[in-house]
């Protein structure tokens, strides 16, 4: 099982790191998204038999915060330690990388990582799969979808559960291509 202290721990950065954030395209705080990948990441605690899952807790409700914040990997390094910060700079694109690369070299990052960075990818995208933003274009559609695709089949032997999951998503995400 996970530590409640330091899931609250982790929130509370998250929440104040986030602050006034809304998640894209809805005026519900931002907070909402991480706290929702954490609980994708807690139901697969199980069937997924991590050996550190308050890594993949934390890192669940970290996981936009060097990428969508002022937070920096040594903000994190000192509060959460070590691990923490690495699992979340390989969950983080890279703005160095040209963009259509990002989730490549993301992607070739977390596979580097222990697994249980891998599952917060997998439940990362799979709270991203529901309806999109009004504003995306059909073919930004269609790319997030096949990029999910890609995710899926780099990471799902992480976790059967999350992957059947993400799985699950993408094929109900067809109605928005």
């Amino acid at each position: 099982m996970f530590s409640v202290d330091l899931y609250t721990a982790a929130l509370r950065f998250a929440a104040t790191q986030h602050d006034d954030q809304k998640f894209p395209g809805t005026d519900l705080p931002y907070l909402v998204h991480v706290v929702t990948v954490a609980s994708e990441v807690i139901a697969a605690l199980q069937a997924a038999q991590l050996a550190d899952p308050d890594l993949a807790v934390q890192c669940a409700l970290l996981h936009d915060t060097i990428e969508d914040t002022g937070a920096t990997a040594g903000d994190l390094a000192a509060r959460f330690g070590r691990a923490v910060s690495d699992g979340v700079r390989a969950l983080s694109k890279d703005p160095r990388v040209a963009k259509p690369e990002q989730m490549a070299d993301s992607l070739t990052r977390i596979k580097l990582q222990p697994r249980e960075i891998w599952i917060v990818k997998l439940a990362d995208r799979t709270t991203n799969m529901a309806e999109p933003p009004a504003h995306w274009a059909l073919e930004k559609r269609r790319a997030y979808r096949e990029e999910a695709i890609v995710i899926a089949d780099a990471l799902g032997s992480s976790c059967a559960a999350l992957d059947a999951r993400l799985r699950a998503r993408i094929a109900a995400y067809v109605k928005y291509c």
